[in-house]
């Protein structure tokens, strides 16, 4: 297949062209070479190239800045998104779309299937969800993927904050009182790598198995790094930020499994890979 890669110069996107790129032909684009914010130009690159599909991986991430710069949340994590749309819609070509567990608003008890309340409480999330409601509006063919808490080897993330930290302090104090489940940036890409060979359209939830508080992953992060670190425990808002997290976001892969994907394997085991990797 003939692949367009958006944002492809980031975590997952090196991760989706690691698997992608010995099977397809990839057409990659970063927010220099492609502005997603820019319909006229997206709507012709995309109907020049002609792709099969096209996967989306660009966007806005910085949940604290996404507070601070409402403006740019919205153009790229929702009309961004709307105009890819809108570009594959006039070549009758699938969308795949990354999103988060932060459409949720975080006061589930129990893993969150597909069809779970959206609330959204942070800028982050409602521009996600925008994006979301855009592609339902315009497309058929589409696969959302709500992901989590996502850390690979291309980018700035939890384990590798935690691990540099660890060289200079004996203790952090971590949250709590999120849960959720960390993913892995290569398992994440091979997960899409499955759909894209199938029409198996709608929204999924994809992340590792397992979940975690933010402080229990940090306590198995120096358990496997053999640090020596205290990890103090503090609630979300003793730890003062701009963007409010949901507290409890686990997605369960229900419509995964349903269409007879393996479950991704526990977190802790591919935290543990990317943990020997980096070290």
């Amino acid at each position: 297949m003939k692949i367009l890669i958006t944002g492809s110069n980031g975590m997952l996107g090196h991760d989706l062209i690691d698997v992608l790129k010995d099977k397809h032909e990839l057409i990659l684009t970063t927010s220099k070479s492609l502005d997603i914010t820019n319909k006229d130009k997206v709507i012709e690159f995309i109907s020049e190239k002609n792709p099969d599909v096209v996967i989306n991986s660009a966007a806005y991430t910085d949940v604290d800045g996404c507070e601070e710069n409402q403006d740019i949340a919205y153009a790229v994590n929702g009309e961004g998104v709307r105009n890819l749309a809108l570009g594959c819609s006039k070549i009758d070509c699938p969308l795949v779309h990354v999103s988060t567990d932060y459409v949720f608003d975080g006061t589930a008890r129990d893993p969150i299937t597909e069809d779970g309340e959206i609330g959204p409480i942070s800028v982050y999330g409602k521009s996600k969800l925008m994006g979301e409601e855009a592609i339902l509006d315009i497309l058929d063919k589409f696969f959302i993927i709500r992901t989590a808490w996502l850390y690979g080897i291309n980018g700035g993330n939890f384990p590798k904050t935690m691990l540099e930290l660890a060289k200079n302090h004996s203790e952090i104090t971590v949250v709590y009182d999120e849960v959720g489940t960390p993913t892995y940036t290569p398992d994440l890409a091979y997960g899409i790598s499955q759909l894209i060979e199938t029409d198996y359209y709608g929204i999924y939830h994809l992340t590792n198995s397992g979940s975690c508080s933010w402080c229990e992953f940090a306590r198995y992060i120096f358990e496997v790094a053999d640090a020596d670190v205290k990890v103090i425990p503090v609630t979300a808002s003793e730890f003062a930020r701009p963007a409010p997290r949901p507290h409890y976001s686990v997605l369960e892969n229900k419509k995964w499994v349903d269409n007879g994907f393996e479950p991704l394997r526990d977190y802790k085991e591919a935290a543990k890979e990317y943990i020997e990797l980096i070290r």
